[in-house]
């Protein structure tokens, strides 16, 4: 039996979509049909799974952006959903995003709730849908969508930064990497042959260093191969639960590294978090929503205990610090927000305090990390033209 994705009304006028189990769209149309139901359509559900994954992990954020902020202009002008969709389908240059407006335009002319339409789609950011059911339910749609293109405003300014201050330290990286592998490959095998020829008596560094440059020769293709299968088992692994939390608390527990990014973490939530309940969602789905964005498996698994706590009744702020990974100087404010009514607000200056704490915080590890790489780099290649060439001055010295 195959899947079908069904949408019905009721005798009161109430209208459902549910996937139901058939031989065919008719036996299933005939089914519902018989029961009392008004059938909208029956569509095979593998067939729209096929067309939304074909699309799936292909929407740029900048384009998205763009789309939303027109997408707000449009609604602020007074012009129904349905027009809007339909404007923007017909400027869209993005044929990725376009193909997913279309569907989303044909569930919402088939009587769904945009937000129902855009999830659909299983592509949009859970934030994104679920901030649209807030606007939806609230009946201020406007203020809600202006607040989510603020956020991912702020977010991808955020994430510039991070990337520009990270980019030279992973170029000098790569060229250093590149440089010790030609030399150890490619010249230390030469200066073998060389020394091979001559017949002297050679120290224990150049001896060390030249069996090191013709093993790496000999047998480096077999590290290429090691590396070509580790790499996907190591990818399958993190994809798991237990491999996703043991790579995470790893992280977590370096000493500079595991500080930057629990920080991040922590401002990540904090923004999601004050965006949704400014929205008007309720504090436990606006938690498992933020929870859902954050990275870090123990984060996600603390926020989802907290939101079990926060549901018994609990205080955000006591239940995030049970968990002990949430920093005290966030709790501390998160519960002065909560003591005065103000919890959105003071969620917005902890993500502000952290994400300039993370700054500078990268900052620093840049200014100390580049001279380090440097440092590293002399030592290494200093030692291996020293091994190299300390034989050669031994026997310059003897013919003199």
């Amino acid at each position: 039996m195959a899947q079908f994705l069904v949408k019905v009304a009721d005798e009161q006028g109430n209208l459902r979509q549910q996937v139901e189990h058939g031989y065919s769209e008719a036996e299933v149309h005939d089914r519902f049909t018989q029961q009392g139901y008004l059938v909208y359509w029956v569509k095979p559900r593998t067939l729209l799974s096929r067309s939304q994954g074909g699309a799936r992990g292909k929407l740029r954020q900048s384009t998205f952006l763009i789309f939303n902020q027109q997408f707000l202009t449009l609604i602020k002008a007074g012009l129904p959903i349905l027009t809007s969709l339909d404007l923007l389908i017909k400027r869209q240059r993005d044929k990725s995003l376009l193909q997913l407006l279309e569907n989303v335009r044909e569930r919402v002319k088939g009587g769904e709730l945009l937000s129902d339409a855009f999830a659909a789609q299983r592509v949009f950011p859970k934030m994104y849908t679920t901030t649209l059911m807030a606007g939806e339910k609230s009946g201020n749609m406007e203020e809600v969508l202006g607040r989510y293109i603020s956020y991912q405003r702020m977010v991808q300014t955020f994430r510039k930064k991070l990337v520009v201050s990270l980019v030279y330290p992973a170029l000098l990286v790569s060229v250093v990497t590149l440089m010790l592998i030609f030399l150890i490959t490619y010249v230390v095998p030469k200066f073998a042959d060389l020394f091979n020829n001559l017949g002297a008596q050679l120290p224990a560094i150049t001896v060390f260093m030249l069996s090191l440059g013709l093993n790496a020769q000999k047998y480096g293709w077999l590290v290429l191969v090691a590396i070509a299968l580790a790499v996907p088992l190591m990818l399958r692994w993190k994809r798991s639960d237990r491999g996703a939390e043991s790579i995470d608390r790893f992280l977590l527990s370096l000493p500079l590294v595991g500080e930057i990014r629990l920080k991040y973490q922590v401002a990540n939530f904090s923004r999601i978090l004050a965006t949704l309940l400014q929205g008007g969602l309720p504090l436990v789905p606006a938690m498992a929503t933020a929870g859902e964005s954050l990275s870090s498996r123990q984060m996600l698994n603390g926020v989802t205990a907290a939101a079990e706590h926060v549901r018994e009744g609990q205080s955000l702020a006591h239940s995030l610090e049970s968990q002990k990974l949430f920093p005290d100087l966030a709790v501390e404010m998160l519960e002065v927000g909560e003591s005065t009514g103000a919890l959105p607000a003071m969620l917005s200056s902890v993500a502000e305090f952290y994400e300039e704490d993370v700054q500078t915080a990268l900052s620093a590890a840049m200014a100390l990390i580049e001279p380090m790489i440097l440092i590293v780099m002399a030592v290494f290649v200093g030692g291996i033209l020293i091994s190299l060439y300390m034989p050669i001055f031994t026997l310059g010295a003897n013919v003199h």
